[in-house]
């Protein structure tokens, strides 16, 4: 049996960092939790197809402050800042009932928009799910994102389908990959994601990994670069 392990889980504290930053002890730890999945949920809802690749959340002892990295702020702003003032009050809303961590602090919404879409996993697995959707082939829709991505400055690409493909009668596999997609390698900066296509067949996963090289430590003045241990 094959061990599956997070790409970006797999690297938290070492070049990746967490997407939620406060601190709570006993209890209070899983409520916040919830919550947060809770407030993450609802944005993804609400801003669906909108190109959100990652939402930060900060809690402070009278603020909580809500980051969403998007390749399409203005959709998800709005004309006139309509729509991010509607999911403000959304959260607000169910913070009245649901989310006891919000009450008595205020809410703030950043939006910031990402520089490279390409290499956001999220974004490109959002963009082949909404192309099956349109019944494209998965190979093209593959192959056309794949070489989007290399074209944008990727070390490697691999992107796997997983159901029913094309309509067919039993489920299957169908993945395509370029370049280098190193899974073991710390250093390697790997980003990964996980979206679902809703077809009249049934729901297609798409999974998506994007190398884009390693991170290695910053070296202080003067000091050079390690050298390699002869193989």
């Amino acid at each position: 049996m094959g061990r599956k392990v997070n790409p970006i889980g797999f690297r938290l504290g070492y070049i990746k960092d967490w997407d939620s930053k406060w601190y709570a002890e006993g209890p209070e730890y899983a409520e916040l939790l919830h919550e947060d999945l809770q407030i993450r949920d609802l944005i993804h809802e609400h801003l669906e197809r909108a190109g959100v690749a990652r939402i930060e959340i900060e809690r402070y002892p009278k603020r909580i402050t809500v980051t969403i990295n998007t390749a399409k702020p203005g959709v998800v702003i709005g004309r006139r800042g309509a729509n991010i003032n509607e999911l403000k009050e959304k959260i607000e809303a169910l913070g009245s009932t649901e989310l006891p961590g919000l009450d008595g602090k205020t809410l703030r919404l950043d939006v910031v928009e990402i520089d490279l879409p390409e290499l956001s996993a999220k974004v490109v697995a959002e963009d082949v799910a909404l192309q099956l959707e349109r019944r494209v082939s998965q190979r093209r829709a593959m192959r056309q994102a794949i070489q989007r991505t290399m074209r944008a400055g990727a070390e490697g690409c691999k992107i796997i389908c997983k159901g029913r493909l094309s309509g067919a009668e039993m489920s299957r596999i169908d993945w395509m990959h370029e370049g280098r997609v190193p899974l073991h390698t710390l250093r390697a900066d790997i980003d990964f994601a996980v979206e679902e296509a809703i077809t009249p067949y049934g729901r297609i996963g798409v999974k998506v990994y994007i190398y884009r090289g390693d991170v290695l430590p910053e070296l202080e003045e003067g000091e050079s670069e390690p050298a390699l241990a002869p193989l």
